[in-house]
């Protein structure tokens, strides 16, 4: 079970719309400056992502706590610890 290139893009994406939304408010509280805001957002938001997807796919190279489950066909329904067969 691996997760495909286009599914850790589009959750890089997704991800970078909430997390730099949060980071633009965040620095807008603080600064009370929308073009400074704006400015931190900016530059977290090409830096987190890129990390984000390196992250991503390290993961999903690794092993640990991952279930592999083969797949049923109509041929041979059954796994080999099945009796049945």
């Amino acid at each position: 079970m691996t997760s495909k290139i286009r599914r850790s893009l589009v959750k890089t994406l997704t991800w970078r719309v909430l997390a730099t939304t949060d980071t633009f408010l965040i620095a807008w509280l603080i600064t009370g400056e929308w073009t400074w805001a704006s400015a931190i957002a900016g530059v977290e938001v090409l830096t987190k992502m890129f990390l984000y997807y390196a992250h991503e796919r390290v993961w999903n190279k690794i092993k640990w706590a991952k279930e592999y489950k083969e797949p049923h066909t109509t041929i041979f329904p059954y796994t080999k610890e099945d009796k049945r067969w």
